[in-house]
């Protein structure tokens, strides 16, 4: 008898075929995959040791791990997918486990520099859960790229530290520009933050993974350009 494959075994072309899917911004296929091995998210999380992180934290962050590590899985190398999966899963939860021990008092969490929001894990829908998440992580990873200055203006100016959203000209004084540079400042964050080669993971998440997101990204970089004064889209 042949053994039973389940839908996303490497070893069946329906397996195979429902990574690539995932791997191309299919939600179906990735929530898919994401059920089926929440089970290994589960029993990572209970061996290990937690300290001031709550349980369902703690499956959050595995599941963001599950969620990079189906991303990144490629099926025709052979390797089994949760022999994959487990270091990815592993790093995040203690990721978490270190952030909640630096940080044991409740507020604003510090993270690369940026401070966030605790994720909210109360939603009916844990899926729902899984996928704010996921888009927090992505997002903070990406503005974790940005240089020091252009970071905190987007951070303070859509109040991502966990202050109100501040103005441009309160940003400036701060940092001892004009309002109006500020601006510029800004804009200039937002054309890198849409670029394709940097944003492609957030956008999937979102949804706006598009040619026609990814075109109108080229567009507002291509005016921003011409306002500054280039010459080339590059």
């Amino acid at each position: 008898m042949h053994p039973i494959l389940s839908a996303s075994d490497p070893g069946s072309p329906t397996g195979v075929n429902l990574f690539q899917k995932a791997q191309a911004g299919c939600r179906h296929s990735l929530n898919s995959l994401m059920a089926e091995h929440d089970g290994l998210v589960q029993a990572i999380v209970r061996q290990q040791v937690l300290g001031n992180l709550p349980f369902a934290e703690a499956l959050q962050a595995g599941r963001i791990g599950l969620w990079r590590a189906i991303l990144g899985y490629d099926p025709q190398r052979g390797l089994a997918f949760s022999t994959y999966a487990w270091p990815c899963i592993v790093r995040h939860v203690w990721r978490a486990v270190k952030t909640a021990h630096r940080f044991a008092r409740p507020g604003p969490k510090k993270v690369e520099g940026a401070f966030l929001a605790p994720f909210p894990h109360r939603e009916a829908d844990p899926y729902t859960a899984w996928e704010c998440a996921a888009r927090h992580a992505a997002l903070y990873d990406l503005l974790a790229r940005l240089p020091g200055r252009l970071r905190h203006i987007v951070l303070a100016h859509y109040g991502l530290q966990g202050d109100p959203p501040a103005s441009f000209r309160h940003i400036g004084r701060t940092l001892g520009l004009s309002g109006e540079r500020v601006r510029q400042l800004h804009t200039q964050a937002l054309v890198w933050l849409r670029h394709p080669a940097h944003c492609q993971q957030l956008r999937s998440l979102l949804g706006r993974h598009t040619r026609t997101d990814y075109q109108w990204a080229a567009t507002q970089a291509q005016r921003w350009l011409r306002q500054r004064g280039g010459r080339h889209g590059h």
